[in-house]
């Protein structure tokens, strides 16, 4: 895979989780007690052997830049090649939205470079897949595009790109849909190519007035090639909403999840961050959650996942609950169907309760 250059998209509209994105980008969310969102593409990229990474930045860009930093943590802090930051687009006269813009005006960065494929991945799915199969695939059927895709298991609402293929894996209809149903192919947002047909791709739909890579890029071309569809069966979810984010988040208290994603060969990388053990006081219980480095608990925790140095106090109950790095839970609080954005402080006695479906949201830096 020292062939491809990865990319790593991290436009994600957040018209849907904007109580947990006002001043950071949905890639950049807190997950599973110590990741980030973005963690699971950019582990994939580096445990394919991709050496050279350009990490799209969003327009709030601070909680990227503070997470990978030189990109050390995933073994790209590099002579040759490693981590390349591609700005957005501050061309004030374009006001038009979307990934394409900014891959527009960050083209000489594929064009110039030595790679003879580019990867562009969507951040803000959760998955830990080998890309060198993909890649692989492309090459065996002599494809243009491959993209990677996974089954659902269930219904779901929300926009997603769906695709249909023939038994040899050729895509024969790709459209976006307003929802999927059961056994549905669904695009998870990452597309292998060589880097001219993703230049012109790139180029051409952005000069005719596209915004959208996939939309108005692949899908309005796809009749000028071979596109395949790469099939994922492993574990999948994308983070486009608060629901979807607090479901994904739940769905790492399964101890197969948990083992797939974590537990294989593949390690899923992160931003070192060195802190004492848990502390689990006399009276404290906790049952099937996830409990990162320096807590310190006193109260009940059940079925929640717990980020770095959160403490819950003694009486303190925590159910169904998401609680981000620092949130205090202070003596004799009751949590249920709740998420915390980081450095919460909910006071003595205080009770809050959502519905699993709508959690209750507490975001950053508020004190109840």
């Amino acid at each position: 895979m020292k062939s491809v250059l990865g990319i790593l998209n991290m436009q994600e509209k957040n018209d849907l989780i904007r109580d947990l994105t006002a001043a950071r980008a949905v890639e950049a969310l807190p997950f599973a007690g110590r990741y980030r969102l973005l963690d699971f593409s950019l582990s994939s990229m580096v445990n394919s052997r991709i050496t050279s990474v350009g990490v799209m930045l969003p327009d709030w860009s601070r909680s990227v830049l503070d997470h990978i930093r030189s990109g050390k943590d995933w073994d790209l802090a590099r002579r040759r090649g490693g981590l390349a930051y591609l700005p957005a687009s501050i061309d004030r006269s374009d006001s038009r939205v979307g990934d394409l813009k900014d891959l527009y005006f960050n083209l000489d960065y594929v064009e110039f470079g030595d790679k003879k494929y580019v990867l562009l991945a969507n951040a803000s799915f959760v998955y830990n897949i080998d890309f060198t199969n993909v890649l692989k695939f492309l090459q065996d059927n002599s494809g243009d595009i491959a993209i990677v895709y996974y089954t659902a298991k269930e219904d779901a609402a929300g926009k997603n790109v769906v695709l249909e293929t023939s038994t040899n894996g050729i895509v024969t209809d790709i459209a976006e849909a307003s929802s999927v149903k059961k056994d549905t192919k669904v695009a998870m947002g990452a597309y292998l190519m060589p880097v001219p047909t993703f230049a012109y791709i790139v180029r051409s739909t952005y000069e005719r007035g596209g915004t959208d890579f996939l939309v108005d890029g692949i899908i309005r071309h796809a009749g000028e090639y071979k596109i395949m569809g790469y099939g994922h069966d492993g574990y999948v979810a994308h983070v486009d909403s608060t629901d979807a984010y607090y479901k994904a988040n739940r769905d790492m208290l399964n101890p197969a999840t948990w083992e797939e994603l974590f537990m294989g060969s593949r390690t899923i990388y992160t931003r070192v961050k060195d802190e004492v053990p848990v502390q689990y006081k006399d009276t404290a219980s906790v049952k099937n959650s996830l409990v990162a480095n320096g807590c310190i608990i006193r109260g009940e925790v059940e079925n929640s996942v717990i980020f770095r140095g959160v403490t819950v106090g003694k009486g303190a109950k925590v159910k169904d609950c998401i609680l981000m790095q620092r949130a205090d839970v202070q003596d004799g609080a009751l949590l249920e169907n709740v998420i915390c954005d980081k450095n919460v402080i909910i006071t003595k006695n205080k009770w809050l309760k959502g519905a699993k479906t709508y959690p209750y949201i507490v975001t950053k830096n508020i004190m109840i």
